[in-house]
Formats: C-alpha cells, structure tokens, sequence
C-alpha cells in the first residue's frame, strides 16, 4: 500500500473517531474505548477489503461482517456512515429512543448482517454464514470481530471448534486484543494469554499483528485469502481508546461516555490530527 493509500485511511479513520465521540457524547453512554481501538480494522475492511454496496446492502454475494464484540458498535455505525449506508448526522442520534442507531447493532439497521450483544455469540453466527457460502458455492467471505476479553466466553471455543471441522476456510476472525475489559487487564480477569496457542491448539491458522497499522492489516488478510481448510484467526494488537489522549489504555473508559469538557479535548485532538491530514 502506498503512502497516498494508508493517508487516506488515515483520514477515514480519524473521522470514524470523530462519529464515535461525538455519538457517546450524545448518547450520555456507550463504549467509546474498545470502539477506538478497533477503529483501524473497521476502516480496512469497509474501505479497502470487503465487498458491499450501500446501493445494495442484500446482495447476497457481499461479503458479511459481524462485530461479536457489539458493544463497540459506534466504531462500527461510524464507518457505516462514511460508506453511504445512512447519514453521518444519525450518530448524534445513538442509543435515542426511537432512534434506528442503538447500543448494540440491529439487522434493521442498513449494512449490519446481524443483531449481536451477548458475548461469544456473535462468531457463531459467523461460522453459519460461512457454512452457508460452502453449502451455497458462493465466493463471499465473512469477518467477524471479537474482543479479547471476549474469548473468556466458552461459546467461543464452541464455534471455533465447528469452523475447523467444517473446513471454513472463508471465516477470518480477528480479534481486538486492547489488554482491557470492564473489570480490569485480560491477565486480571481470566489469565486468557497465550491466546495464540490456544486458536492453534484448534488448529487455525493465526496471524499477529499491530491493529492499528493498516500494511500489517492488508498483508493479514491478504494471507488469509490463500489459506485452505481451516479459518484464520488476526490476532490484532491494540490500544484501548486509541486516537485521544485521555483515553489510551485506561480501563475506566470500556463502558462510559465524555462529559462536555472532554468531548471539546477529545474532538480539538482528532481535529488536529484530520487538518495535519489534509494538510490544513
């Protein structure tokens, strides 16, 4: 990818930190910091890697994304908003009553394949998609993203264990590994590490990368298109709360949105950042 390319990513990116902020800030809730850290993966894969078409988001041969970590869906309505999927305006909106953008994604929301919330489920659901591509002979490939304090979740290891006996060559998971959860460091909480080892003992392929670097990104999942018979599993590493300041690798921002003050710090730095983009 050349230096044109990653900038404007970049761009992208620093927008969809924006949407996330000021769509927490509003929502008076949400969870800003594992939206953040998964900001580069989001723009990847919806600007770069996937196949789907705000002009048609049923296209039954679009390749398929679901977040099983769904809490961070602001991360996700944001570049959701930047393809043309609905108006970037929604995001003020979050988590309002009668709003179409709630806490976790809706399939009646344009772009989400899938309704998710409850940990661990979401790669199950993934996994169907991605038999029903083999059933199917379709060429769509299906993504779907975890949390790393996720895979504390046993359901996980359940549908790992299904795509490798069904050979889901088409799955690729990646998974946000921030280090962070609502209760503490992932080491704290379940002692999960290494988890490497443990996608390997089900025999994936696995792949270890810096998440938020968009060559490392490209090269992964340009991997994981070659390989055969099993899923590849990205792990990504991160920074929760990635992009402002405040907010890096601290847990207290997992579940809780800006107050006035720090949403006016956290825009004035992804601001600065998008002019030194455009070179403004």
């Amino acid at each position: 990818m050349n230096a044109t390319q990653i900038k404007e990513l970049d761009i992208i990116a620093a927008k969809i930190r924006r949407g996330i902020i000021i769509g927490t800030y509003n929502a008076k809730s949400g969870h800003p910091g594992g939206s953040l850290s998964a900001t580069e993966i989001f723009t990847y894969l919806y600007f770069k890697e996937m196949n789907v078409d705000p002009k048609n988001p049923d296209d039954p041969d679009r390749d398929r994304f679901v977040l099983s970590k769904g809490h961070t869906c602001p991360g996700l309505y944001g570049a959701l908003a930047l393809k043309g999927f609905f108006d970037f305006s929604e995001l003020e909106n979050l988590r309002h009553v009668g709003s179409m953008l709630q806490g976790h994604p809706d399939i009646r929301i344009p772009g989400i394949d899938m309704s998710t919330g409850s940990l661990g489920q979401g790669i199950s659901t993934a996994c169907g998609m991605a038999l029903a591509g083999k059933l199917d002979n379709k060429d769509y490939r299906v993504y779907t993203l975890l949390g790393d304090g996720e895979c504390e979740e046993g359901q996980v290891w359940e549908a790992v264990m299904f795509a490798v006996h069904q050979k889901l060559d088409n799955l690729c998971i990646l998974v946000d590994c921030n280090n962070l959860q609502i209760d503490g460091t992932v080491d704290e909480v379940a002692g999960l590490n290494p988890l490497d080892k443990k996608f390997e003992g089900f025999s994936c392929k696995v792949l270890k990368i810096d998440g938020h670097s968009f060559d490392e990104i490209e090269n992964a999942l340009n991997t994981a298109k070659t390989v055969k018979g099993v899923p590849t599993v990205i792990l990504c590493k991160t920074i929760k709360g990635k992009g402002v300041s405040f907010m890096e690798n601290e847990v207290s921002w997992h579940g809780k949105a800006t107050n006035k003050e720090q949403t006016e710090v956290a825009l004035k730095e992804i601001d600065e950042r998008l002019s030194q983009l455009e070179g403004r």
